[in-house]
């Protein structure tokens, strides 16, 4: 337990402090945010605000995992260390998208097929490190490796995890439209996996996770790193963690649930970002079939704000959804729990 709190601490007062001192570097080399032409009419005032927040998202949530073990003698583990090393890696990526973006004076970086083959390059080493290094349950898992238990096979379960990985490091990176929003949401789901950790650790006979903990300092350091920005991230924004943040936080969610066994968990914990990456699917198809839009903008929360709602307003509800999901993903976690304690 004073791991954890070691880890997120760190990794909170990191953010908090560093994050400044970031701002007054890009702001010395004219490193702002382009804004979308064809979005939201009051987004346009948001142009030239400091862009790459994530560099210090990835920096303190590194960190903090990294405190957390000092002074103790609870080791490293091989998920533990993926988990961070496919962070990195995938806020590396988003670092080059976001600084091409800049270079170019447009908001649109690396192309698409690049930006994908990055990706799935990452998604794929992550994929194999998992099954050859950390020797990672291949069945499908829902709250634990025996539920549903439905051995994917090498094969399949690699599939799946690379599916996972670019699946949720996109969907957070459409959800990062608003002031805090990625930010405030991901605190949520990190802060649910956390506990889950901790949990699957003093219950090993029921998990059999062996880096349990260590993948809760994982999470843990994540959710002081996103605190710690969000008090400069929070509207109006001082600095904006553009795809190196949100990027890294996505795959990070995304990577923390594969190693955890909550592969089917996951739809739920991050049910936000679910529905974000479902409105504009819902938004394309619809506009394509039919030459119809569902939505005024897709993903959804520039919706809103069309319609009328104050950024702040579109933010806090969608937070308070955010986290009423991730909260009914720990109530299911636990209500199964429950369920396995009472049999034994």
């Amino acid at each position: 337990m004073l791991s954890l709190m070691k880890s997120g601490g760190v990794g909170f007062l990191c953010a908090l402090l560093l994050t400044p001192l970031w701002m007054r570097f890009l702001r010395a080399r004219s490193l702002g945010q382009q804004i979308r032409e064809d979005g939201p009419s009051t987004h346009h005032h948001k142009a030239g605000t400091p862009t790459m927040g994530g560099v210090i998202i990835v920096l303190a949530a590194v960190l903090g995992y990294l405190m957390g073990h000092v002074a103790t003698s609870f080791p490293f583990t091989r998920a533990g260390i993926l988990a961070v090393l496919v962070i990195v890696a995938s806020g590396l990526l988003g670092f080059v998208d976001d600084y091409v973006a800049i270079r170019n004076a447009r908001n649109l970086g690396l192309n698409k097929l690049g930006k994908l083959i990055g990706q799935l390059v990452i998604a794929g080493v992550f994929a194999v490190l998992a099954l050859t290094w950390v020797h990672t349950s291949t069945n499908l898992s829902f709250t634990r490796f025996s539920l549903p238990g439905w051995n994917l096979t090498s094969t399949g379960w690699f599939l799946l995890a690379v599916f996972v990985i670019i699946a949720t490091s996109n969907a957070v990176n459409l959800t990062d439209g608003l002031d805090g929003l990625a930010a405030g949401s991901a605190t949520f789901c990190f802060g649910v996996l956390s506990i889950i950790g901790y949990w699957q650790f003093r219950h090993f006979g029921i998990y059999q996770l062996h880096a349990a903990l260590d993948l809760g300092l994982v999470a843990v350091g994540l959710v002081g790193a996103c605190l710690g920005f969000l008090w400069w991230n929070a509207a109006p924004a001082r600095i904006i963690m553009g795809d190196t943040g949100s990027l890294a936080v996505g795959t990070g969610l995304g990577a923390l649930c594969l190693l955890m066994n909550l592969d089917l968990l996951l739809v739920v914990i991050g049910g936000l970002f679910v529905a974000e990456t479902a409105s504009v699917i819902l938004q394309v198809v619809s506009f394509r079939l039919f030459g119809r839009r569902v939505f005024r903008m897709a993903p959804f929360h520039h919706h809103f704000e069309l319609r009328g709602w104050p950024e702040t307003t579109v933010l806090i509800r969608f937070w308070i959804l955010a986290g009423l999901l991730a909260m009914l993903g720990l109530g299911i976690f636990y209500g199964d729990f429950l369920k396995i304690a009472k049999v034994a």
